[in-house]
């Protein structure tokens, strides 16, 4: 009899102990928890501590609240109607005080991201994406990034999602406009090296305008000097040619002082016949 009453005594223990364990929950910091009960989400977060709940009735579905990253894939078409594909790195958290209606309409964290982030996701690219052309997306990368960083932010909140940060991780346009690009940087290079030669052909050409222009009035001043000389030349020579017709004076050709040193000396020669 007293082993009986001393085995019911350690039944009852344990199921106090059970029951115990069952009635209380503990969260840990970074964690939210939902009380269900049977399977009713109750109103109210629990947040980190000691929670108590009904044993057997009740359980509580736990959430981190950290800082949560996931790779999500996009698409979309740009305003040139190039298709455009880009892959981000979605950090987000949970908004403690909508823990529940998190849990009353996702349910679950792999939930949230299939059914709620990785839709929001795509649409927030197109939203961005179809602002530019697709040359723009890739040059304007930071700006096409912060359209899409707030559109997602907007969309994703109303579900109790906060987005802390985005990424691009991948930025991939189509074959046929990356061949695009390569032969508009090669027209480019043509063009550009187009201008040059042209320039080089035009120094080239007022050069030689310049040279010929130089050699012209060379050849203009020697004609001058020379017919300059030319006439004084045939001068002289009409003197001498007079003189030695037989005159008996040697032809006068003075030198006055403002020409003295430029023109040929001319003497003043008187001759007498002596007998």
């Amino acid at each position: 009899m007293k082993d009986w009453n001393l085995q019911n005594i350690g039944i009852v223990i344990a199921l106090i102990v059970f029951l115990g364990l069952n009635s209380i929950v503990i969260l840990n910091p970074g964690q939210a928890g939902v009380l269900s009960l049977l399977g009713k989400a109750q109103d109210g977060v629990l947040l980190e501590g000691i929670h108590y709940k009904v044993p057997f009735l009740s359980r509580v579905d736990f959430y981190d609240l950290t800082v949560q990253k996931f790779e999500v894939p996009a698409q979309s078409s740009t305003k040139d109607l190039q298709d455009l594909t880009a892959r981000f790195a979605i950090n987000f958290r949970l908004d403690a005080t909508q823990v529940v209606e998190v849990r009353r309409k996702q349910g679950t964290l792999e939930n949230i991201v299939s059914k709620i982030i990785a839709p929001q996701t795509q649409e927030s690219f197109k939203i961005a994406a179809s602002r530019r052309t697709v040359e723009e997306a890739i040059t304007e990368r930071e700006v096409l990034k912060s359209d899409f960083d707030d559109a997602l932010s907007k969309r994703l909140e109303k579900y109790g999602i906060i987005v802390m940060d985005t990424s691009v991780v991948d930025l991939d346009f189509s074959p046929e406009f990356a061949q695009a690009v390569e032969e508009k940087q090669i027209a480019e290079q043509r063009a550009q090296r187009a201008v040059y030669v042209a320039r080089e052909a035009e120094q080239d050409a007022l050069a030689e305008v310049n040279r010929a222009k130089g050699k012209a009035e060379a050849q203009r001043l020697l004609a001058d000097t020379l017919k300059d000389q030319g006439g004084k030349l045939v001068l002289q020579k009409e003197a001498i040619e007079a003189w030695r017709q037989g005159g008996s004076q040697m032809p006068k050709v003075l030198i006055n002082g403002s020409n003295a040193g430029q023109a040929p000396f001319l003497f003043n020669m008187d001759i007498e016949g002596k007998g």
